[in-house]
């Protein structure tokens, strides 16, 4: 009736001191109007503004997420626009930026999700994305009318979320696989717990990287001892590529002989660092995702989670930028001098040839491309780098001049060349390699000499019968 028309009330709780908010939609009054099962759709729209010091970073990691029911969450895509029609329960959708995010959860889940995400096209520097969610839920004809959801707005905090057991920490990327595992289970709990007792995270960066260097540093050193092995054996790796130089394969067959005799695997240099790999990744994708160092300063860096400019260019250099960070450019030197002094360790096995240029090469580029790629980067990042490529040098002075005896080495290798030389599993299959090579090899260049041989007997018997032909007794010759 007029008397008592119907109506929408929304309430919100929230509690001090908490992100969740209550939020409750009621209907009231809809019962004679609506029937059963009529899809109410709730349409939410927001323009997500900038709110960090470079645009682009930020943009490329904002996007919608969501969470279909009994499945683990996903997102639109955060490079390009993206739609997705979900007619499948909903648990919650989210709209997330860098640092912060909102969520909206569902008690009893919704219906269907119509998400779309959008850059602007009248880009004015203050819109990211323009992200969209069109919800639905069944209404069921009552006096009251009841649908309850609760809205997260808060920090993209891996701690915080992860309370709520919504599985919401996963709006923080921390990479996927093993990556993930690592700043989950050892990276974060380290930070947090110095955290507890330290105020500047440049120091608790300068700790990380001490305390990750001296877990590391038995696999350091036995790759370097590997290096030290291997140079100790050049002299006698240049007299067999004197002697066969020239056939590849032999060559590498008499080097894993020699490897093998003197007992050296030339895998124990590489492998160590294959294993120190997850963790640079890790650190790679948990800085530039890290609330806790948003708007932290450190030394010149007034923020953390950002590059450290320290010079505006006037104009733009294409994939670098307008601006000079200065972290980013120690990053860059330190590896460009960590590299020279690898090479310098590690021995040549290839001579003067073209895979040897092509990887110093290599050596002088790389250090180029990752000043192109971290100068729009988080500072703590390109700090952790340049602090990582220190410590590295010290361990590899500290470990060549006291823990590494290269008359030891030396007298080591030349004793286990009198011992009857054990083959490992890798050494016999890479040999069975090369001799089913080298057999192969054998027959394809007989297969061409008989070819060859074929050929030269078929000409020489097409030479006979040309000079044997003599014509018919009855046929004039021509005049």
């Amino acid at each position: 009736s007029n008397a008592n028309p119907p109506y929408i009330e929304q309430t919100y709780a929230l509690e001090a001191g908490d992100y969740m908010m209550d939020y409750n939609f009621k209907m009231v009054g809809f019962e004679q109007l609506l029937r059963y099962n009529t899809p109410i759709v709730l349409k939410w729209e927001s323009y997500m503004r900038k709110q960090e010091q470079d645009m682009e970073s930020e943009r490329y990691v904002t996007s919608v997420y969501y969470r279909e029911k009994d499945d683990s969450p996903t997102y639109l895509s955060e490079t390009s626009d993206d739609t997705e029609n979900i007619n499948l329960s909903l648990d919650w959708v989210s709209f997330k930026q860098q640092f912060f995010n909102t969520t909206l959860i569902a008690d009893k889940s919704f219906q269907r999700g119509d998400l779309s995400i959008k850059t602007p096209s009248n880009d004015n520097g203050t819109v990211l994305e323009i992200a969209s969610a069109d919800m639905g839920f069944e209404y069921h004809p009552s006096p009251e009318y009841n649908f309850p959801m609760k809205m997260y707005m808060g920090p993209n905090a891996y701690e915080t979320l992860k309370k709520y057991d919504q599985e919401m920490e996963a709006l923080v990327p921390l990479g996927w696989g093993i990556f993930g595992w690592v700043n989950k289970w050892f990276i974060i709990p380290i930070f947090n717990f110095l955290s507890q007792f330290i105020s500047s995270y440049g120091i608790i960066i300068l700790i990380l990287t001490i305390f990750i260097k001296l877990l590391l540093s038995p696999l350091t050193l036995r790759s370097y001892t590997s290096f030290a092995k291997m140079n100790l054996l050049k002299p006698e790796l240049d007299e067999l590529r004197e002697k066969y130089g020239k056939d590849a394969q032999k060559m590498q067959a008499e080097q894993m002989k020699l490897y093998s005799q003197a007992g050296v695997n030339p895998l124990g240099g590489c492998l160590p660092q294959l294993v120190q790999f997850p963790i640079l990744i890790a650190m790679y994708r948990f800085f530039p995702s890290s609330i806790e160092l948003r708007q932290e300063s450190f030394l010149w860096a007034e923020d953390l989670s950002t590059y450290d400019n320290i010079l505006d260019l006037p104009f733009t250099i294409p994939f670098y930028g307008d601006h000079v960070s200065l972290f980013c450019l120690l990053s860059a030197a330190s590896s460009l001098i960590y590299m020279r002094l690898n090479q310098q360790m590690t021995p040549s096995t290839g001579g003067n040839n073209e895979f040897a240029k092509q990887m110093q090469l290599f050596q002088y580029i790389m250090p180029v491309m990752l000043l192109f790629i971290f100068n729009s980067f988080s500072a703590a990042l390109c700090y952790y780098f340049f602090l990582s490529n220190i410590f590295s040098f010290g361990q590899q002075w500290a470990i060549k001049n006291y823990f590494i005896d290269e008359d030891k080495l030396h007298a080591q290798i030349q004793d286990n060349k009198k011992k009857p030389s054990k083959k490992s599993s890798w050494q016999q299959r890479l040999e069975a390699t090369l001799k089913e090579q080298q057999k192969k090899q054998q027959e394809v260049l007989k297969q061409k000499k008989g070819n060859n041989d074929n050929t030269s007997e078929n000409n020489t018997d097409s030479t006979k019968k040309s000079s044997n032909y003599t014509p018919p007794k009855n046929r004039r010759p021509r005049k």
